[in-house]
């Protein structure tokens, strides 16, 4: 088997507007890859293309009109980049939320709970059958060791939209959580196919999160202390490049890594029947945008 390399390869990147996505669509255009990068803001995404071909020397990058708040949207970012006919050889999971106030989405889901999981858990099953005829091929999903906010029980399973009790920070915990499970037992059903998954967590990074009006009070002046003393963006897409460009990575799947090195979990992050509950339940609640042969029975 030839030695895995970057350059030519086909890239998709959520999030890849601003960022630690963005940094990472930069520095992989920059060793040859085929960048597209997905977005919500069509005007934002556009000027993140501009940036990133004047920074990695004209490289050639595409843009993908995506909002995980909307499962349609994400249909339809799959569907747009399926019809463009290109492989797809590493996928990143990148995007995410966190809010201080409980917000739902046009599908009537918690808003983190869709944007952080659900969204890239639908976006995911629609590219995997082209990723399989692309392997080897990698996914990539950014969650954090702020899984441990979720605390020493986890998901609460009856309470998964988070109506009963919500707060920003632990709620955003148990996304990064789902994160964890996600990759874990996608990796578990994809032995075999040429495909790893593996998560990270980036380090505590000053980007656009969590700021904008989306956390306030308390939470919003802790959160914003933190980040005052957060690494670069640069600095906290270090392991996603890592994990997309690595040869000696080639073969590993399944595991959390932190500053390009593979890292230990707390007991509750490794929990294989909860994995596989989310999975379940996550395939139920997104049956209706899902092809035929993929729903769940």
């Amino acid at each position: 088997m030839n030695a895995w390399s970057i350059a030519e390869k086909q890239v998709l990147i959520t999030g890849g507007n601003s960022g630690i996505g963005l940094e990472t669509a930069v520095a992989l255009a920059s060793r040859g890859a085929r960048v597209t990068i997905a977005a919500r803001n069509r005007q934002r995404g556009e000027a993140a293309l501009d940036i990133i071909r004047r920074r990695a020397g004209g490289a050639e990058v595409g843009l993908l009109d995506l909002d995980l708040a909307s499962l349609a949207s994400v249909r339809a970012a799959a569907a747009a980049y399926l019809a463009g006919g290109r492989p797809l050889h590493v996928l990143i999971n990148n995007a995410g939320v966190c809010l201080s106030k409980r917000q739902t989405t046009e599908d009537g889901f918690e808003a983190t709970f869709q944007v952080n999981h659900l969204g890239h858990f639908l976006l995911t099953q629609l590219l995997l059958e082209r990723a399989k005829k692309s392997a080897p091929a990698r996914i990539i999903n950014l969650a954090s060791k702020a899984y441990s906010l979720a605390g020493r029980h986890g998901i609460d399973f009856d309470d998964l939209q988070s109506e009963r009790h919500y707060r920003g920070l632990r709620t955003y915990g148990r996304s990064k959580l789902m994160n964890i499970y996600f990759t874990q037992e996608l990796a578990r059903r994809l032995a075999g196919t040429g495909i790893t998954a593996n998560c990270l967590h980036p380090g505590m990074v000053a980007t656009r999160f969590a700021r904008d009006g989306d956390m306030t009070g308390l939470e919003g002046f802790l959160t914003g202390m933190i980040l005052a003393c957060a690494l670069r963006p640069a600095q906290g897409a270090r392991t996603p490049i890592h994990l997309a460009a690595s040869p000696e990575l080639s073969g590993v799947t399944g595991c959390f890594f932190q500053n390009c090195r593979e890292s230990g979990l707390n007991p509750i992050a490794k929990r294989g029947d909860m994995a596989q509950e989310l999975w379940e339940i996550s395939s139920r609640l997104v049956v209706e945008y899902l092809p035929s042969s993929d729903r769940p029975h």
